[in-house]
């Protein structure tokens, strides 16, 4: 749940109007190791380019069995269009190159077969349900397309709009709840609960961290100390290369090892305007408890 990264296999695109793509009919063309077929041309003729943002309704799909659907919030997708960027051909296979071919408005159909994609992969297995004679299917809806310096400017006046939105609510839940944080520079707040003994950490060391993570209502929606999440083991990163939330790169340099501390992350030092699933929704607040469990040299 802190990591940003999300894999990009388990991700899908959702256009209703879109026939599940299991047959064999012509009228599909090529692009880097996929077959195509546009299925509803809107006008224009501004095409993505390589380094462009685009953000795409997108179902993932084996033959006409449906893996994934980005607008089906009861399996956990946020509803909101996926984020993409779009890179070259250099690698046959890859996904994120076929946008080139497309517009804004448009929507298409994007199959590869397993028997390709096994060749492309050099014979690394796949799953059981993706069999031989099969085909992996994408079904796409190009919601709009920006350029990096487009999409930045447009996120750094949101992000100051809600930062400001933010300091507020938390100033009222601090009052409300009598405590007395810590703020920093970022808009970040923090409390230690437990000072540690140790050292702390500095950009470029792997850190290892016990945590819970809240709403501000109380609701959990992440822990490695609560078997319901099913994954109780200590988490580790490296600091400062961007690997969990801007909050906790900051927040967690702030502890001496052994420390427990509250980080209450506002949503531009979190996940921002963009959905992270059906709990976490656009422009949340985030609230952890943490403990910085161990601090060592990263492996290369």
């Amino acid at each position: 749940m802190i990591k940003r990264i999300i894999p990009i296999a388990i991700i899908g695109i959702a256009i209703s109007s879109l026939v599940a793509c299991n047959s064999k009919k012509s009228g599909f063309q090529n692009i880097n190791g996929f077959e195509y077929k546009i299925i509803k041309d809107a006008a224009g003729n501004d095409h993505p380019k390589v380094g462009d943002l685009v953000y795409t309704n997108i179902r993932m799909l084996v033959d006409d069995s449906l893996i994934i659907d980005s607008r089906d919030t009861k399996n956990g997708a946020t509803g909101e269009p996926v984020l993409f960027e779009v890179t070259d051909a250099s690698q046959r296979g890859n996904f994120q190159s076929c946008f080139t071919v497309l517009t804004a408005g448009d929507s298409a159909i994007f199959r590869i077969s397993m028997d390709s994609l096994k060749t492309i992969l050099k014979g690394q297995p796949l799953p059981p349900f993706m069999a031989k004679g099969k085909y992996l299917v994408y079904q796409v809806s190009l919601v709009s397309v920006k350029t990096k310096d487009q999409y930045k400017k447009e996120m750094d006046e949101k992000a100051s709009k809600q930062k400001d939105t933010d300091d507020k609510i938390l100033q009222d839940y601090f009052a409300k709840n009598n405590l007395k944080p810590i703020k920093t520079a970022s808009g970040l707040y923090y409390t230690i609960e437990k000072k540690g003994t140790g050292d702390k950490p500095t950009p470029g060391q792997e850190v290892t961290v016990n945590y819970t993570g809240m709403l501000m209502n109380g609701d959990k929606f992440d822990s490695n100390m609560d078997s319901t999440f099913h994954h109780m083991q200590p988490f580790s990163f490296v600091l400062g290369q961007h690997q969990v939330i801007d909050g906790w790169d900051e927040g967690i340099s702030l502890l001496n090892k052994g420390s427990k501390a509250t980080l209450y992350v506002p949503s531009p030092l979190a996940y921002g305007p963009q959905a992270r699933s059906e709990k976490i929704q656009a422009n949340s607040i985030l609230i952890f408890n943490v403990e910085l469990v161990d601090i060592k040299s990263a492996k290369k």
